[in-house]
């Protein structure tokens, strides 16, 4: 390299003191400590511009030997815990931003931290710079103290909890112990950096975990102020990050992911979490939760230790689930209903009035033998076991999930944990809008503030944007059903007179067809519509410019639950709850706009057709998600990978690596909750319907959990820890959510099933006493007469029958008091009645009693907090009360000194007079 281009990069180095240009030049040639590569002479003597640039040729030498996976600065030493990117455009004169970057690190180094400049010709793309930013001991000491990290203090002697029986026989599914607990239990105590000794501090550049660093940088970045705008002082990366003052902002992985690190570097955890955490070949092995915790930090590793958590309760549903779909495949022969609608003499007798007005035909009941088969394994006696076994199993689920979380809170040194103070600092946009400040009542500062006032359209723009976007939902949700009524009839039509549909007319029926392609369709829409909504949510949350990332949080949460919530399941709601039950009868049926016709229910029911659009809608969500999580960011890091190595021979380094890698961000783990919540949903809320919800769901979990390591690991830079002690708001909608799935599956029962017509007839109005259920189809179908349909809706072709059939308990046609309601009618709806309530009876006092019996903490965890507590203060106790030992004995030997100097003054003073 010549002298012109070593003399351009000495010149976009920082500018130094005169200290610091002291403290180089008096440094000999092998003692160039760290600082060589921060502090460079620009402005000296022509001495000094030789000695920087033998200075510059040394470290330029230094960086080609380096390896490509190193997270250390040049010298080696100092390991890297952030980095910071950014493109600087020299045509730009008198930048804002170049002025806002230099406030900005020359205020970070004020606080400590150590910088390192990588020039942009030394990057892939020859445009971009990295600054790496080192946290020195008394840096981390520091904030350690001020976030009150906790620390070890002596290892822990309380025993670990006893193998429970038949441990043995879960060993295949058990990792090593090294990975599994890859440091031993420790008793711990915030950090305090007067009581250095009190700690187990064995190597000062290993005792913070990566974690730890990278969250206290993180932590001065974002309170770091750059300068003063418009008479307000700014500060904080997101803000620099907002305005494109830097590209990003982001700690290193700590080496690739797919070999082991070589000395220096440290023990390589993301290689580590790779092989036995990422791999879908481990996939019915347990997670390890600490390291996880260790290297991404307590708040995403709380998020895989609810997933985990949920897919094994899952395991017990989807057993029991599968255990009723076999019996309802087993007694599907069996079944009187499907027995008597295939046989000829029985259903093949039985004319059905048409299904739609004039080009649907009449027709016999035998047709959808194979649908009333299909029926049974979903509509059977086990659905009200199931939905009673859900109702309780929720329950559990969830008590006992509070006491894993008590128990990791206990293991993780949650138990006294505060609100995280990054989620209560003021956000860059609330302060920008603010004109007004106010002291707060807790800190006695002033703060910026905004009245109700100038706050208040904006609320009322997003409550606005969020009806009108759910109006939006049911207006699709209509437009798929009016699709269905009006292809209804042309599938009825094309079916009847297309003779190439003779073979599959046995199990592909008009219904199914309609069924099958609107719930694609709706599907479709949902999807379309939640892609949409996520960008509007987004927007109009910032609109309302909350005051702490906590509450934006907090308002995006509600905003995306309520919108999937109704996107989602309102087909499921309208199929189980409105369908077919406000259908009228023939002659006066019930119109939609007056033009179509509203929509029956299969003679067996509209559980096959929930159960059919549950099936597609949670699958289909399922295929999609883990797809979209799956390929999306690895199409972006290759193509951005793919742009990026313009210069092959150049160094490839570690922070340009991850710089390639798609960007987690503060919402990556709001979705991916907002994901297994809905999920949730689906398996609590329509359970009733679909008994092998809870077994695809544990199949998509266990994918799952292996897809989003694989992304954390692989694919995306590595996100900054945070900590976490619970799901938050999460929690309290599962709550809401197993609340209303008793009352869904009570309905669905009562109401979609045909489970109490069946146990009526069979009780109340069976005449056989030998086959009790012998007759229940003739009986739920009541009698039309074809004389009695309106010119409108009747056929156009003449039939040689009088009457057709339909589903209902309505009098006869030469009854008194034809086609009302006859009085099995009443008895079925007083039974329905009876089930709801009878059933939400026993399972909420079950939730209660279960609730009460099963404590939030385990007994063996509140103990161990105890014994840590007591051990703790002991040991806090023992050092304070040997160190003030020492003081005494120190000052008490001073004071014997002093008194003997004393003495001798007097002595030779006496001696001289």
């Amino acid at each position: 390299m010549g002298d012109p281009d070593v003399l351009e990069m000495v010149q976009e180095e920082e500018r130094i003191s005169n200290r610091e240009a002291e403290y180089i030049f008096g440094m000999n040639e092998q003692s160039l400590s760290s600082r060589e590569t921060s502090f460079l002479i620009s402005e000296e003597p022509a001495s000094a511009k030789r000695f920087n640039l033998f200075l510059k040729r040394r470290l330029l030498f230094k960086k080609d030997e380096q390896s490509k996976d190193s997270i250390f600065f040049r010298d080696g030493i100092r390991q890297i815990d952030f980095v910071l990117s950014y493109v600087d455009d020299l045509k730009k004169e008198a930048d804002p931003k170049a002025e806002r970057r230099k406030e900005f690190e020359q205020n970070l180094r004020k606080t400590g931290l150590e910088l390192e400049i990588e020039d942009k010709r030394n990057s892939e793309d020859g445009k971009t710079y990295f600054v790496k930013i080192h946290a020195p001991w008394e840096v981390l000491v520091t904030y350690a103290e001020v976030l009150g990290i906790k620390m070890p203090i002596k290892e822990s002697d309380i025993p670990l909890p006893e193998n429970i029986p038949f441990s043995c026989m879960l060993e295949p599914l058990k990792l090593p112990k090294n990975v599994k607990h890859p440091h031993p239990e420790y008793f711990t105590a915030q950090f305090t950096r007067h009581r250095q000794e009190l700690f187990l501090i064995e190597d000062k550049s290993s005792f913070f975990p990566s974690s730890s660093r990278n969250r206290i940088v993180y932590y001065i970045l974002s309170r770091c102020p750059f300068g003063v705008e418009d008479g307000k002082k700014k500060f904080g990366i997101e803000r620099l990050l907002t305005s494109n003052t830097y590209s990003s902002a982001y700690p290193l992985h700590d080496g690739q992911y797919w070999k082991p690190s070589e000395p220096p570097n440290p023990v390589n955890e993301r290689y580590t979490l790779c092989q036995n955490w990422a791999r879908f070949s481990y996939f019915y092995k347990e997670q390890p939760l600490d390291l996880i915790r260790d290297y991404y930090g307590e708040k995403i590793g709380m998020y895989f230790v609810f997933l985990g958590f949920y897919t094994e309760m899952l395991s017990f549903a989807a057993v029991v689930g599968l255990a009723c779909f076999i019996y309802g495949l087993l007694s599907m022969d069996n079944n009187s209903s499907s027995t008597e609608i295939c046989d000829p003499e029985i259903g093949g007798q039985i004319i059905m009035c048409p299904l739609c007005d004039l080009v649907c035909d009449y027709w016999r009941l035998n047709t959808t033998c194979l649908a009333s088969k299909i029926s049974h394994l979903f509509d059977n006696e086990s659905t009200v076991f199931f939905a009673i076994f859900m109702g309780i199993w929720v329950t559990l689920f969830l008590e006992f999930w509070k006491q894993r979380q008590a128990r990791m809170e206990y293991e993780w040194d949650l138990v006294d944990f505060e609100e995280e103070q990054q989620q209560l600092q003021l956000r860059p946009e609330f302060e920008a809008m603010c004109k007004h400040r106010k002291i707060n009542a807790v800190t006695k500062e002033m703060e910026p503030y905004m009245p109700l006032y100038s706050r208040l359209p904006w609320y009322f723009l997003s409550g606005a944007t969020v009806t009108l976007w759910m109006a939006l939902v049911i207006a699709c949700m209509v437009a798929v059903i009016v699709y269905r009524l009006s292809v209804f009839a042309t599938f009825a039509s094309f079916m009847e007179s297309e003779a190439s549909f003779k073979h599959v007319k046995s199990f592909l029926t008009p219904q199914i067809t309609t069924s099958l392609s609107g719930s694609c369709l709706n599907f479709i829409v949902i999807l379309i519509l939640n892609f949409f909504y996520e960008k509007i949510s987004a927007w109009i949350t910032k609109m309302e410019i909350p005051r702490t990332y906590q509450e934006y949080e907090s308002s995006l949460t509600l905003k995306m639950f309520l919108f999937q919530f109704v996107n989602f399941y309102s087909s499921c709601f309208y199929v189980a709850f409105f369908k077919g039950k406000f259908v009228g009868y023939p002659g006066k049926y019930t119109y939609l706009f007056n033009v179509w016709r509203s929509e029956e229910c299969d003679p067996g029911g509209c559980l096959i057709e929930l159960t059919t659009q549950l099936t597609i809608i949670m699958t289909g969500k399922q295929i999609f998600g883990n797809i979209k999580e799956a390929i999306y960011p690895m199409v972006l890091n290759w193509w951005r990978r793919r742009k990026a190595r313009t210069n092959s021979e150049k160094l490839y380094s570690r922070w340009e690596q991850d710089h390639d890698l798609e960007t987690f961000g503060s919402l990556g783990l709001f979705y991916e909750y907002l994901e297994t919540v809905i999920q949730f949903g689906f398996v609590t809320l329509f359970v009733a319907s679909f008994p092998l919800a809870p077994l695809l769901a544990l199949l998509n979990n266990i994918i799952e959990i292996r897809v989003d390591a694989w992304k954390l690991t692989t694919q995306y830079r590595r996100p900054v820890a945070a900590k976490a002690h619970s799901i938050g708001v999460w929690q309290d909608i599962l709550y809401g959510m197993a609340v209303l799935s008793v009352a869904t599956n009570a309905f669905i029962v009562a109401f979609t099933s045909d489970i109490i017509p069946r146990l009526v007839y069979y009780y109340a109005y069976s005449k056989d006493a030998t086959a009790p259920m012998k007759g229940y189809v003739n009986d739920s179908l009541s009698t039309f007469l074809i004389a009695d349909f309106p010119n409108h809706t009747a056929p156009w072709e003449k039939r040689d029958f009088t009457t057709c059939r339909y589903r209902d308990y309505r009098y006869p046609p030469d009854h008194d008091q034809k086609y009302f309601h006859n009085m099995q009618y009443w008895h079925v709806l007083a039974a329905k009645m009876t089930f709801i309530i009878v059933m939400e009876h026993v399972v909420f006092l079950v939730k209660f009693l279960l609730a009460w019996m099963i404590p939030d903490v385990p007994k063996d965890v509140l103990e161990r907090i105890k014994r840590e507590k007591l051990m703790t203060i002991k040991i806090l106790h023992d050092f304070e009360l040997n160190k003030l030992k020492e003081n005494l004995r120190a000052n008490s030997s001073e004071l014997a000194k002093e008194v003997l100097i004393q003495e001798n003054k007097t002595q030779l003073a006496k001696s001289t007079v």
